[in-house]
């Protein structure tokens, strides 16, 4: 975790929802004919369904007032016509549905796609500091509660506006007078239901932070699942997730307290302006002759007028969930990617292996340097062993390499060209890694062994297992080279998945190797065998090893000591051990 667990995260305030919309729209746009049809299919079941009160009111009125005089012709003529307006209506109103839920679905598939595509283009450092959880969190919940609001909330909307403005037509054109009482309780209605949406927008915003908080926690303590037994923490990490259980519960019911605050009380008002129509409708009956048909469809026009008012109250509610939840999926879809390759960047097909550091400086955070004026070359064929203390430098000289962060002074050149003139792909290519953090997917042992060469046969990689020392573990195996792993390779143990990894390694036809700490986690007899195969390995590489045992570095061609970002010794084993300095403090600190 970034902060002290336990420690609850300040939230940001919510960004323009002008600027959410606006992104939406680029994504519904895309499917602008389906849009169009959609529109079509709400205005046509609309008006059908808003024919159906004016009808209502002509078959009232042809009953009569007095008993005897109901005019049935005209009664089942209008009731007829409402049957078939109101079924044009469903089947339209059906079609728009099925029609809807399939925009929606494509518009979530491109965000997810959009949204996973820039995960593969963000910065090392994006990932340094957003927690996966909260990631992930973005990539399901949030993008599927986008996806419930496209399916039915756009819709409602649509109908509801063009529902209102109907039936305000239709009220005006059956009388002005009565229209009057809506000059007092819309305003009202449309007052405080703005005065709600401010309320709840930031509520729906934090709970969607939270829950990803939330999520965030139980991935790193499922990570760490092991740990937390072996040092008799579970009773502390339950403390903390009910903590962060508690803000996320706290946070949905704020937000859905002050949501469902806004239907009832528009509702309220929508009432009330049902019993005015009815009061005034009385007093023109008796002293205007207003008939009771036209009373009659007010009424049902007024409900109509009312009930869509008080249905996007409580929609909007709704609304401010999906777009809380977009500026969330938004804001990764937007980070800013991994810088590109400057124009005409160089492609490297005939990699030598030569790298030079001159005068690098460099800081995660950039008024805080830890690498302060690194100089040193690495010649082709050669072995470069970095060591030094924890904290010291070692890795990050292995993100300068890769280019997953950039120096901010001096300047490092591969083959005698400056790697800010190479594309990132070619240079990242030039290089097999492994890093003492193993990963395995789920999938054969085989997709995990040719993961980086896709074009590598079974004799490929059984060679190269066989190199490893991992050849006769693999053939143990129920199925062999085909036995799939669980996800993260859980099935099998530590040492096992680094031989894995490092097999891996050994498979590509990279020009330069970095193995940071990569026998860390196999025993020492099976270290001597993989030092004596990657002898052969490395013939004609370039090699970088990060290694805190010292004695799995002797014959190195170079050792370059590492301490508080800068380089205090550099010599092979045997002359840095005579110098008598901070390395020989090192080498023998093992044994002590």
């Amino acid at each position: 975790m970034n902060q002290k667990q336990g420690k609850m995260r300040t939230f940001q305030k919510p960004k323009d929802v002008k600027y959410v919309l606006r992104r939406l729209w680029q994504y519904l746009y895309r499917f602008k004919w389906s849009l169009l049809l959609a529109f079509f299919l709400t205005v046509a079941s609309n008006l059908f369904s808003l024919v159906g009160p004016l009808l209502s009111g002509w078959a009232i009125d042809a009953i009569g007032n007095e008993a005897g005089q109901a005019d049935f012709q005209k009664i089942y003529f209008y009731a007829i016509l409402m049957v078939i307006f109101y079924l044009l209506s469903s089947i339209f109103s059906y079609v728009l549905s099925k029609l809807m839920i399939k925009i929606g679905k494509s518009v979530v598939f491109e965000m997810r796609k959009d949204a996973f595509s820039k995960l593969s283009m963000l910065p090392v450092s994006y990932y340094d500091t957003n927690q996966i959880g909260d990631i992930i969190s973005k990539m399901s919940y949030d993008i599927d509660t986008i996806n419930t609001s496209l399916s039915s909330d756009l819709i409602s909307i649509c109908t509801s506006i063009i529902t209102v403005i109907g039936s305000l037509i239709m009220m005006i054109i059956i009388s002005p007078i009565l229209i009057l009482v809506f000059v007092i309780t819309i305003p009202i209605s449309l007052l405080f239901t703005r005065f709600m949406l401010k309320r709840t927008h930031k509520l729906f915003k934090e709970r969607s932070a939270t829950l990803g908080y939330l999520n965030g926690y139980v991935e790193e303590m499922i990570t760490g699942n092991k740990t937390i037994r072996a040092y008799g923490r579970e009773e502390k990490t339950l403390n903390v997730f009910d903590e962060y259980n508690t803000k996320a519960t706290d946070a949905a019911y704020q937000a859905e307290y002050y949501g469902s605050m806004t239907g009832p009380g528009v509702n309220f008002v929508n009432n009330l302006s049902l019993s005015l129509v009815c009061i005034f409708g009385a007093l023109l009956n008796v002293y205007n002759g207003f008939s009771l048909g036209k009373i009659g469809s007010f009424v049902l026009y007024s409900k109509k007028f009312s009930g869509p008012i008080n249905e996007v109250a409580n929609i909007f509610t709704d609304l401010q969930s999906a777009l809380a939840a977009g500026e969330r999926v938004f804001a990764l879809i937007d980070a800013e990617a991994e810088k590109k390759d400057i124009d005409n960047a160089i492609v490297l097909n005939d990699v030598k292996g030569d790298v030079e550091f001159s005068h690098v400086k460099f800081g995660y955070i950039p008024d805080q340097t830890i690498i302060h004026d690194l100089s040193f070359s690495a010649l082709a064929g050669k072995v470069v062993a970095i060591v030094g203390p924890t904290g010291a430098g070692k890795t990050t000289i292995v993100n300068l390499l890769m280019r997953f962060y950039d120096i901010q002074d001096g300047e490092i050149d591969l083959d005698n060209i400056s790697i800010n003139q190479l594309t990132r792909a070619s240079l990242r290519k030039s290089y097999a890694m492994v890093l003492q953090d193993t990963w395995l997917f789920q999938g054969t042992v085989y997709d995990n062994l040719a993961y980086g060469k896709e074009d590598a046969t079974l004799e490929d990689v059984t060679n190269v297992a066989k190199v490893a020392r991992i050849h006769n573990f693999i053939t143990r195996l129920p199925n062999g080279y085909d036995t799939v792993l669980i996800e993260g390779g859980t099935n099998i143990s530590k040492g096992q998945k680094q031989l894995l990894t490092i097999a891996r390694a050994m498979l590509l036809d990279a020009k330069m190797l970095i193995l940071d700490e990569a026998t860390s986690n196999v025993d020492t007899r099976t270290e001597i065998q993989i030092q004596e195969a990657m002898k052969e390995l490395m013939k004609g590489k370039t090699c970088f090893i990060i290694a805190h045992r010292l004695s799995t570095i002797q014959n190195a061609d170079l050792i370059l000591v590492v301490k508080d970002g800068n380089i205090v010794e550099k010599g092979t084993h045997n002359e840095l051990l005579n110098n008598k300095g901070f390395y020989h403090e090192l080498y023998y600190s093992q044994f002590q």
